[in-house]
């Protein structure tokens, strides 16, 4: 993806939903750092990850920020923070900077990422 599409898409959550902006930041990098030869592409108002295959999106909205996961239904969920009931698709809604720690997302972005390149 062009890093031009991801620099507009961060600097549109900075300056529109600048109080959601750490969230989203921190959240991509944790994304990025999840292992090697990780793409990333702006898509349905987010940002998607992949690896072999997509293992999570980091999509901004009004007061929240939401760290979906394509395949989520498959996942375990060993701290109960995933929510959803569609048939593939969870999320963890997040807040505040702190409820990334606090609902485990590196926990999951870890799931998620090796249950896409299993």
């Amino acid at each position: 993806m062009s890093t031009d599409k991801i620099a507009i898409f961060l600097q549109d959550v900075r300056e529109h939903r600048g109080d959601l902006f750490p969230i989203v930041a921190r959240l991509r990098d944790m994304a990025l750092a999840a292992g090697p030869s990780i793409t990333e592409e702006v898509k349905y108002g987010g940002v998607l990850f992949s690896s072999n295959d997509g293992f999570c999106g980091v999509f901004p909205y009004r007061a929240h920020v939401t760290l979906e996961f394509s395949h989520g239904a498959s996942l375990a969920d060993p701290h109960g923070m995933l929510s959803g009931e569609g048939k593939y698709r969870r999320h963890i809604k997040l807040e505040t900077l702190q409820d990334i720690d606090t609902r485990h997302a590196a926990a999951y972005i870890a799931l998620a990422r090796a249950a896409a390149d299993s």
